[in-house]
């Protein structure tokens, strides 16, 4: 065996160091990675968002927030 010669004597530390960081990279990525998959929005989100964007008026957002309360609380 030349393990001690000098010829693979930090080999063992690198392999240790290479598992930990891809073990690190695995549990540490970041949440927000472009193009992911996004988060499916409720339809009260959207709603608010086209409110706040100016896409319709106040009455219609009164009235499509009406209609998505009363039909949320008719499912069982």
């Amino acid at each position: 065996m030349h393990y001690y010669d000098g010829n693979f004597a930090g080999m063992h530390l690198i392999w240790w160091i290479i598992w930990l960081l891809f073990i690190a990279w695995v549990f540490f990525i970041p949440v927000d990675i472009p193009f992911q998959k996004t988060k499916n929005e409720s339809p009260l989100d959207i709603l608010k968002k086209r409110y706040a964007k100016g896409e319709i008026s106040q009455e219609e957002f009164e009235n499509s927030r009406r209609v998505l309360n009363s039909d949320t609380t008719l499912k069982p």
